[in-house]
C-alpha cells in the first residue's frame, strides 16, 4: 500500500506553505497526503492578512476521523495557533504509532505571528517531547530557547537547548545564516552537517513546510532519521533553487520541479 502520511497545520491560502505546501510536497515524493486543518489564513506573497484558529473539537475529529480509519506511517505538523490546539495535537500524536515530524512554526516568512505567546510553554513541554524530529529555524530556537545563533558554531549549542525538551532528534534549520545553507541534524549522540549552495532566489516561501513534510515522506517509506533528512534537504534544495515570482512579494519555493525536469 502507497505509504500515507498526515500533515496537522494551517492553510496558506496563497498556496505556498502550510498544509497545500506540504500536500504539494507529498504527491511530489509518491505519497499519499491527508490533512487535518488547525487554522485558515488569509495569505498571499505579501504577507498574512488574517489567522482564524479552528476549534480544538474540530481538530480532533479530523484528526480521529483519519487515523482510525485510513492509518497513518508518519505525521507532520505545522501552525498550531494556540495552547490549546498545541495540547491537544500533542495529545494525539503522543497516541499514534506512527514517527512524528514537529515544525514548531512561530512567524510566518514575512514574520508575521502565527503562534499565540501564550503556546511556547505548551510547545516546549507537550509537543517537542512527542517529537521523532524537531526542525526549528533559527528564530524558533531564539523563541523557544533563548538561545541566538550567529554562526556555524552555535548550531551544536542550539540543538542541545532543543534537545533538553524532549524530541528524539533535532534539525536546526541555518537557512538564516550567511554562506551556504547548513544544517545540523542530531540526536545528542550522532551529528550529521547538511550542506547545500545557497542560490540567489529570494522566492522561497514555505521552505520551512516544505522540508518539514518531505522528512515526514522518507519516514513513512521507512528511511532512519537521518536517511530521510538527507534526502528531504536534497529535495528541499532543488525546490528553492526553481523557486517562481508569484504575486507582488516573495513567490514559492516549486514543489513540483523534480517532476518537471527533462528527461536525460
Amino acid at each position: 500500500m502507497i505509504p500515507r502520511v498526515l500533515t496537522v497545520a494551517g492553510s496558506d491560502s496563497g498556496g505556498g506553505a502550510g498544509v497545500q505546501a506540504d500536500l504539494k510536497t507529498m504527491l511530489a515524493l509518491g505519497v499519499h497526503g491527508m490533512s487535518v486543518l488547525t487554522a485558515v489564513t488569509a495569505q498571499n506573497s505579501l504577507g498574512v492578512q488574517g489567522a482564524w484558529e479552528l476549534p480544538v473539537a474540530a481538530v480532533r475529529a479530523q484528526y480521529r476521523s483519519v487515523v482510525d480509519d485510513i492509518g497513518v506511517q508518519a505525521v507532520k505538523t505545522g501552525m498550531l495557533a494556540s495552547a490549546e490546539l498545541v495540547e491537544e495535537v500533542a495529545d494525539l500524536i503522543a497516541g499514534t504509532d506512527a514517527p512524528a515530524v514537529v515544525d514548531p512554526v512561530g512567524v510566518s516568512k514575512h514574520g508575521d505571528a502565527l503562534l499565540a505567546a501564550s503556546a511556547l510553554d505548551a510547545v516546549r513541554t507537550r509537543l517537542l517531547p512527542a517529537a521523532t524530529v524537531a526542525t526549528p529555524n533559527l528564530d524558533e530556537v531564539t523563541q523557544l530557547t533563548g538561545v541566538r545563533v550567529r554562526g556555524e558554531d552555535d548550531l551544536r549549542r542550539a540543538a542541545a537547548a532543543v534537545l533538553a525538551y524532549g524530541p528524539r532528534w533535532v534539525l536546526i534549520k541555518g537557512g538564516h545564516l550567511s554562506g551556504d545553507a547548513v544544517d545540523l541534524l542530531t540526536d545528542g549522540s550522532a551529528e550529521y552537517l547538511l550542506r547545500a549552495p545557497r542560490y540567489d532566489n529570494r522566492h522561497t516561501h514555505g521552505t520551512g513546510c516544505t522540508l518539514a513534510s518531505a522528512i515526514a515522506c522518507g519516514l513513512a517509506r521507512g528511511r532512519s532519521v537521518p536517511e530521510a533528512v538527507t534526502a528531504a534537504k536534497e529535495y528541499v534544495t532543488g525546490a528553492i533553487a526553481a523557486g517562481f515570482a508569484l504575486g507582488a512579494g516573495i513567490g514559492p519555493v516549486d514543489h513540483g520541479w523534480a517532476l518537471r525536469r527533462e528527461p536525460s
